[in-house]
């Protein structure tokens, strides 16, 4: 009993590598086939690649949708972000954006026709200053408005500001509408200043945005510029439950 053992593990030793091979050769054979079939339908990878983006499309779609989900409180009813138009407002309207980015200030026009053509949207403005440190003196000294009354004339005052938005430029538009700048200064370094900005941050980057202006709208997500008819449409829809 002892001999057949020694002579079927011998045998086993001697097929390994044998069998080793014929696996490898099995392997390259499959890679020339694949690659003979590419060349014959080069149409092949076209389908793969389109196929591996509907994949990536729908999962994360399925993510966003969760992410809405989730945080549909926080993007719609965060009280540590300012809200414009009508606050008892139907349809939300949330918009990211930088005061130095040109495209938002393209949609500040669109915005603002869109309140006053509906007067029963509700508009959520989120600080997003990703463009510069002046973006973030910015943002800092819009939000610490709040505490003198004047977040909405800033805002649009900022937005129609000829040049850049530096530290310089938004302190001389916030004496321009009588905000008192040293209690503006004091009030940047609030701790719910910072909040805002790190919510922002998490939620862009959850949501996939990854430039200003980006819109969240019901269920719909609007990166980039939009104009008012654009705006309008997609506020009808979410109101009729689209």
């Amino acid at each position: 009993m002892r001999s057949i053992k020694i002579a079927a593990i011998s045998l086993g030793l001697a097929l390994g590598p044998i069998q080793s091979t014929a696996q490898d050769l099995t392997d390259e054979r499959i890679k020339e086939l694949a690659l003979q079939a590419i060349r014959e339908n080069p149409q092949i990878i076209m389908e793969a690649v389109q196929l591996l983006e509907a994949e990536q499309a729908a999962a994360q779609a399925g993510a966003v949708a969760d992410v809405l989900e989730n945080e549909r409180d926080l993007l719609e009813r965060d009280p540590n972000a300012p809200v414009l138009g009508n606050p008892d407002g139907d349809v939300t309207v949330v918009e990211f954006f930088d005061y130095n980015c040109p495209y938002c200030k393209r949609a500040m026009a669109e915005v603002q026709g869109l309140l006053e053509a509906d007067r029963n949207v509700r508009l959520v403005y989120r600080e997003w200053p990703i463009l510069s440190e002046g973006s973030v003196f910015a943002a800092k000294a819009a939000l610490a408005a709040r505490e003198q009354g004047k977040y909405e004339e800033f805002h649009w005052a900022l937005m129609g500001m000829q040049g850049r938005a530096e530290e310089a430029s938004v302190l001389r538009v916030a004496e321009e509408i009588g905000l008192d700048v040293e209690q503006l200064r004091a009030d940047m370094d609030a701790p719910e200043v910072e909040e805002h900005i790190a919510t922002s941050m998490r939620l862009t980057q959850a949501l996939g945005f990854n430039g200003t202006p980006s819109f969240v709208i019901g269920e719909t997500l609007v990166p980039g510029f939009v104009d008012e008819e654009q705006l309008r449409s997609v506020v009808e829809e979410t109101r009729d439950g689209g």
